[in-house]
């Protein structure tokens, strides 16, 4: 059924020239046409940032359902399968489901221009507004001001993860304007949870929020964190919460988690920290355990992140470092138009060597060649994943294996690993 949905989509991706067009007028109306799904969604928490944001949806759901809370959730992009987008009341849509609502969709627009991204949109307002829940959490796709996501009305609380350079032939170049791009999510008198962020980019969103009328719950002002033996402490001028440490690995995952619960907090709703560590989601420092990590020595960890951008490559080699117990080997594959070289600059000093990958099916992959020549010199073409956790150097002692650089690499190696979400 999955090849159904597959070629509505293909259908659906020769209607408009372009594949992302950041305009919301397409979207308004194909939704007037459906009965305006999206004004009948529950109390919504919108996510913007660069890196961070998907794990954020996740920790907003994982406590909101520790309280027991029904909640619709939308991200992007899917690894494996289409249904990975949309949660509707805690359960994946699916596959008839998706089917059925892409259908009638796809008959309502009657081959109207419209991208495929907002009729996957679409598709999860309309699912989304059948069936009653008690929190609908969106994750914006790409930027903020001109995303799909963002024909909503006045969420219950918006966040902002981490902002750095990513997306610039579609967002623009430099940070600053990246930064107005995500600020585009604020809403008049509509509190915005906003993580840790360079002071160019904290200047842009306070101002941003203060023309607006936006109120703002800054990290390291209004709200903060610090670390624990198990967890984290979290304070704010009114509460002072003890965590446990969140599910997803690395120290930069309790800034994620700390602006989900200032998010929910903001929103006025009910929510448990203890779902902090049972949240879920797939691709960022996940361990595999499958296919492919068993082509490695017992004693080896072979690990996965979609990260993929200059920010991404800052957080994982800070992470890599912490890993000084054993020697770390990058296997990296990554999509065009990505700043290959500055993603790959920091990380290469802390691994032991470096291969450059592309799979078959991996969409939009940058050649190995292209990877190559990002890294100095200093990769050695795979050509492809099982090819280079075949050749890397074994010695007597345990080492660590990253796959990193796409989510699209990533959901392939999920498929080779037999691990699909």
């Amino acid at each position: 059924m999955n090849d159904q949905i597959d070629q509505i989509a293909d259908r659906l991706a020769l209607l408009h020239p372009r594949l992302i067009d950041l305009s919301l007028d397409r979207l308004r109306v194909l939704l007037e046409r459906l009965g305006s799904p999206e004004r009948m969604l529950p109390p919504i928490i919108h996510v913007a940032g660069t890196n961070g944001k998907g794990s954020t949806c996740a920790f907003v759901r994982a406590m909101a359902e520790a309280a027991g809370l029904r909640v619709h959730v939308y991200t992007s992009p899917h690894l494996v399968r289409f249904n990975e987008r949309i949660r509707v009341a805690g359960a994946l849509v699916s596959d008839e489901q998706l089917l059925a609502a892409m259908e009638r969709i796809e008959r309502i627009n009657a081959n109207a221009p419209i991208t495929v991204f907002e009729v996957i949109t679409a598709t999860a307002f309309d699912l989304f507004a059948a069936t009653p829940a008690d929190l609908c959490v969106l994750e914006v796709g790409l930027g903020g001001r001109g995303d799909a996501t963002n024909v909503i009305g006045n969420p219950a609380a918006c966040a902002i993860t981490s902002i750095s350079l990513d997306h610039r032939e579609l967002l623009g170049p430099t940070v600053e304007i990246i930064a107005a791009e995500k600020a585009g999510i604020m809403k008049p008198g509509v509190p915005v949870a906003i993580g840790a962020q360079p002071d160019d980019v904290r200047r842009i969103l306070l101002d941003h929020a203060e023309a607006l009328g936006t109120p703002v719950r800054l990290r390291g002002r209004d709200w903060d964190i610090e670390p624990l033996a198990g967890g984290f402490r979290y304070a704010d001028a009114s509460a002072t919460i003890e965590a446990p440490a969140p599910s997803l690995p690395g120290l930069f995952q309790q800034d994620n988690a700390g602006i989900a619960i200032t998010a929910l907090r903001a929103a006025g709703l009910p929510f448990h920290e203890s779902g902090l560590a049972r949240a879920e989601w797939p691709a960022r420092l996940q361990q595999l355990h499958g296919r492919l990590a068993a082509m490695l020595p017992p004693d080896w960890e072979l690990w996965l992140d979609g990260g993929h951008n200059p920010g991404a490559g800052v957080v994982l080699a800070q992470h890599l470092k912490g890993w000084g117990d054993r020697p770390v080997h990058l296997i990296v594959g990554m999509k065009q138009a990505k700043d290959s070289a500055e993603f790959l600059r920091p990380l290469l000093p802390v691994a032991s060597t470096v291969w450059a990958v592309r799979e078959p099916d991996q969409h939009s992959a940058l050649p190995v060649e292209s990877i190559v020549a990002a890294s100095g010199g200093l990769a050695r073409p795979g050509p492809r994943v099982a090819d280079a956790l075949r050749d890397i150097p074994r010695d007597a002692s345990p080492a660590r294996v990253l796959i990193c650089g796409s989510l699209y690499l990533a959901g392939e190696v999920l498929k080779l690993d037999e691990t699909a979400p």
